[in-house]
């Protein structure tokens, strides 16, 4: 099992940009992908962004591309995500997620390590 810390979440006027980490813990010498989910009130969970293990593949939601850019640090422990031009509609409550393996997916069922989530609220 991974265990996961998030960090960076906040408060920004539209436009606006933050940067939310991730460290994983635990079983990670084993190669496995890490994404970002979103929960806003009222709505579903929401897959934001994903990466694999080398950081040569990501997979992004059609309502991010172009605005937030996933990321591996080195060491692999720790995923970013980068959000520029935020939008009111980008408020939520972010989650890291994690699953062994090497292929990203999308699916919220995937993933069996989950992290508290980090709150970010972009006001208009």
């Amino acid at each position: 099992q991974v265990r996961l810390v998030e960090s960076g979440g906040g408060s920004v006027q539209a436009g606006g940009s933050l940067r939310l980490s991730c460290t994983a813990s635990g079983r990670t010498q084993s190669a496995y992908i890490m994404a970002w989910f979103r929960l806003a009130p009222g709505k579903e969970r929401e897959f934001v962004a994903g990466i694999n293990w080398s950081g040569g593949s990501t997979v992004y939601a059609d309502s991010v591309k172009g605005r937030f850019t996933i990321s591996r640090g080195d060491p692999k422990t720790t995923a970013y995500l980068e959000m520029n031009s935020l939008k009111p509609e980008d408020t939520a409550r972010y989650y890291c997620a994690a699953r062994f393996g090497n292929q990203v997916t999308t699916r919220f069922a995937d993933f069996a390590s989950w992290g508290q989530g980090t709150q970010v609220i972009v006001s208009s």
